[in-house]
């Protein structure tokens, strides 16, 4: 990595945020970045909560319409569209600092083989959020995760939750604060358009490893992160993340390996439910039963609109 000096530790780059009926998250977010950051934001929700405001108030930012096609297709749009070497994808919700954005970007900058590099993202007090990163679904790792032994063996299960500073290979990386080499992002071929939202991160980490390259994640770059902080539904989404789960082991495993894993998830997400309703907890009750019901039919919604579908 560069010692931080000279242009070259200052590789120039653009800012991708994809947002869903979070002007008010994208404005915090934008305020705490100097104005001369290169921002597109790529609006999925159709310009209903007046974010291209918010765009065009800043010298340096461009507006584009997702369409509502989902997170992979808006982030896509806006890397493909984007004049930069590099790209950083980030989230509304989220509060890096301009510096905590240039060390990613120095990361992928240094070495060639390196498709991507993330920033680690932590809850508001501070804990490293589990699913920053993670490892490809296996059943074991399924296994391990429902029954709740990802607590004690934290490398064991499907999501990664790394000490600060923690030297971890993972799979894959968060795309909460994610840098690319524009170029390698395009011949990767970018987020998989297949996935709304959720599971994109996943296959995108299958196709840098089946290239032959790497992601970094940067355990020593903390991003505070307010996960979920969009305009949707938590159990809307909740369902939306098994769904997009389902699917995704669907595709890269044979039926006899992919039914197990959703049965072990949906077993595992099931006694949460009942863990939760005996807590008297309803509302955390409907959101694992949400996920339950996206890991079984593999459909979800959004907006009342199907964006899953049974493939």
């Amino acid at each position: 990595m560069s010692d931080g000096s000279g242009p070259a530790a200052r590789p120039p780059f653009e800012l991708v945020v994809v947002s869903y009926k979070s002007r008010a998250q994208l404005a915090g977010l934008l305020a705490g970045l100097p104005d001369d950051l290169p921002v597109c934001v790529v609006d999925n929700a159709g310009g209903v909560d007046g974010l291209e405001e918010v765009v065009k108030a800043r010298p340096h930012a461009r507006y584009l319409d997702g369409g509502g096609a989902g997170f992979a297709h808006a982030a896509n749009a806006g890397a493909l569209t984007s004049p930069y070497e590099y790209v950083v994808f980030g989230n509304p919700d989220s509060r890096p600092s301009a510096e905590d954005y240039r060390e990613v970007v120095r990361s992928v900058a240094a070495d060639p083989a390196c498709a991507s590099a993330s920033a680690t993202m932590v809850s508001p007090d501070g804990s490293v959020e589990l699913g920053t990163a993670g490892w490809e679904p296996s059943l074991r790792r399924a296994l391990v995760h429902a029954a709740g032994l990802h607590k004690l063996l934290p490398r064991a299960g499907l999501f990664a939750r790394p000490r600060p500073h923690e030297l971890i290979r993972v799979d894959w990386t968060t795309g909460a604060c994610l840098a690319v080499r524009r170029d390698t992002f395009v011949a990767l071929g970018g987020f998989d358009e297949r996935y709304y939202v959720y599971n994109e991160d996943v296959a995108f980490g299958r196709s840098v490893r089946e290239r032959g390259m790497h992601q970094v994640l940067r355990t020593d770059v903390l991003v505070p992160h307010a996960s979920g902080g969009s305009g949707a539904p938590s159990a809307e989404m909740m369902r939306l993340r098994g769904a997009s789960m389902a699917r995704y082991v669907s595709q890269h495993n044979r039926a006899v390996v992919a039914a197990p894993i959703r049965a072990a998830l949906a077993l595992g997400y099931l006694t949460r439910v009942l863990q939760q309703l005996a807590r008297r907890d309803v509302a955390r009750a409907a959101e694992h039963w949400a996920y339950v019901l996206g890991l079984l039919t593999k459909r979800a919604r959004v907006g009342g609109r199907v964006v899953t579908d049974r493939a």
